[in-house]
């Protein structure tokens, strides 16, 4: 499936949205794009990972990371799809159990790459990046299905897309 056919499902299965949104950024938008949604359906999510692997064909990595809970469909089929292990940032950490603020290791030095559901100032992916770093890893890219392009490009070094918003807004 080419992007073009990822963002005919995209629509197909209703994962792009009109309205009034608040964005995790805080932002407002009319336009909402439900990466979790479009993830419910296996064929989206298999091609997902299909195109998120292809695009990291020539990038040498140890490990994926994510935080909860947009980031974890990926990051585990893109674990099943090149054999990585990954890893799992909570939003906050837990007060109860191993009492962590992560599912999953990072060894120092780990190369990793973030995937992340959509970007739209990069503050959540920057957060993982941070996290990855202070665990001892080594951020080699940064992952999003979709880019709304509104900073996170600006803001985060090695910013892999596999679509932007305006590519998915004029198909």
């Amino acid at each position: 499936m080419s992007v073009r056919k990822l963002i005919q499902k995209f629509k197909e299965v209703g994962a792009l949205r009109f309205g009034e949104f608040t964005l995790s950024s805080g932002k407002k938008s009319n336009v909402y794009v439900d990466v979790k949604h479009a993830c419910t359906f296996p064929d989206v999510l298999e091609e997902i990972a299909n195109q998120m692997a292809e695009k990291l064909r020539n990038v040498e990595f140890h490990r994926i990371a994510c935080v909860e809970l947009g980031g974890v469909p990926l990051a585990v089929a893109l674990s099943l799809k090149t054999r990585k292990p990954y890893l799992i940032f909570r939003k906050a950490k837990k007060d109860y159990g191993v009492e962590s603020d992560a599912v999953g290791d990072i060894r120092a030095g780990e190369k990793i790459v973030v995937v992340e559901d959509v970007t739209t100032t990069g503050t959540s992916a920057a957060s993982v990046v941070e996290r990855v770093e202070k665990k001892g890893g080594r951020v080699v890219a940064v992952l999003t299905v979709v880019d709304r392009m509104e900073g996170a490009e600006e803001r985060l070094r090695n910013l892999i897309a596999l679509m932007r918003l305006d590519e998915l807004m004029k198909e």
